[in-house]
């Protein structure tokens, strides 16, 4: 925040649309130290089953020699810490099928007093009822080993890896970083609220963020309702934008307002007004570049610390690394 309002004095930054987008960093650990829940579940098995056969030759060391080289109670004191282990992961595992549970059922019970909503109005709500979640872990649920905050996500070619998503909302004029934070979820929709969040915490002195610009991964009407709430008018792709739109639609003149107080439906005519196209337009080569630039140029592509208090910290200062780039070719400019 300090570099923002230096920049502002500067002259350099005046706040007024955020585009915001986010990108998959490599964790520092591997997604092959990551254990699954089903996977935790048979190594337990066969760890008690050894401990209790080593317990067995224990016994009977008297009368029947142990291997050669084997140390009876080393091996029983090693299957032993990695059962403790074990149960550490799977305890965390548990955890977090609970609170994602929680979220889940929270979640679908809002599905259903909507759809309860518009049955009362005498509408037929479209498609099929929601499934509720089921309770307790899946089988792939999983935890790294290695840096058990940082969780597997797909990433640009099909792949997955042991990854953080890092956010950054930038301004659409100057290219430079205003909000930023780093998130476990492999996909984008709980990241508006965060990033609203930092918006209402900026200093006066920046200006004011009139509207914030993301694709269709970030859209859902608690995140729309949540821009409202916050004074920033939301821009929040409905689906994955056509390329090539015939001339004449995209010179055509703007339909009236619609006369509801859908917040969605507001947005949606808003998004299909020429100016709406226009600042939409914006969002891929203002936030993109920044990705693209702090990856390839700067050299930065992994996280050196493990853990997302560190996490968040080591973005905080790559991002600021790159507003004082920013400020030096705006500068020069």
């Amino acid at each position: 925040v300090q570099v923002l309002v230096l920049a502002r004095e500067m002259k350099l930054l005046k706040l007024g649309h955020i585009a915001l987008d986010g990108t998959k960093i490599d964790a520092n650990a591997s997604k092959h130290k990551a254990l699954s829940w089903a996977h935790a579940n048979k190594i337990e098995a066969q760890l008690r089953e050894e401990v209790q056969g080593l317990l067995a030759l224990a016994e009977t060391s008297d009368r029947a020699s142990a291997p050669d080289g084997m140390d009876v109670p080393a091996e029983i004191a090693r299957r032993e810490d990695r059962l403790r282990a074990i149960a550490q992961a799977k305890a965390k595992i548990a955890q977090r099928a609970a609170e994602r549970f929680k979220t889940e059922q929270q979640e679908f019970e809002a599905k259903q007093a909507k759809r309860q909503a518009q049955r009362d109005a005498g509408k037929k709500p479209r498609g099929k009822d929601p499934e509720p979640p089921q309770a307790g872990p899946m089988d792939s649920d999983q935890v790294n080993l290695t840096d058990e905050e940082s969780r597997i996500m797909p990433v640009s070619g099909g792949s997955f890896e042991q990854s953080y998503n890092a956010q950054a909302g930038v301004d659409t004029q100057t290219m430079m970083v205003i909000t930023r934070h780093v998130s476990q979820a492999p996909n984008d929709k709980r990241e508006v609220v965060p990033t609203l969040e930092q918006i209402v915490a900026l200093p006066a002195v920046l200006g004011e963020v009139q509207s914030l610009i993301a694709d269709n991964g970030y859209c859902s009407q608690a995140n729309v309702i949540a821009c409202g709430d916050a004074g920033v008018e939301p821009l929040l792709a409905l689906k994955r934008q056509s390329h090539h739109t015939p001339v004449m639609e995209r010179f055509a003149s703007d339909a009236p307002d619609p006369q509801t107080t859908d917040a969605v439906e507001r947005m949606a005519h808003r998004l299909r007004t020429q100016a709406g196209r226009a600042l939409y337009s914006l969002r891929k080569q203002t936030v993109e570049p920044v990705f693209g630039i702090i990856k390839r140029v700067m050299g930065w592509r992994q996280m050196s610390l493990r853990g997302l208090a560190k996490a968040q910290g080591e973005w905080s200062l790559v991002t600021m690394a790159w507003n004082i780039k920013r400020m030096y070719v705006l500068r020069a400019a």
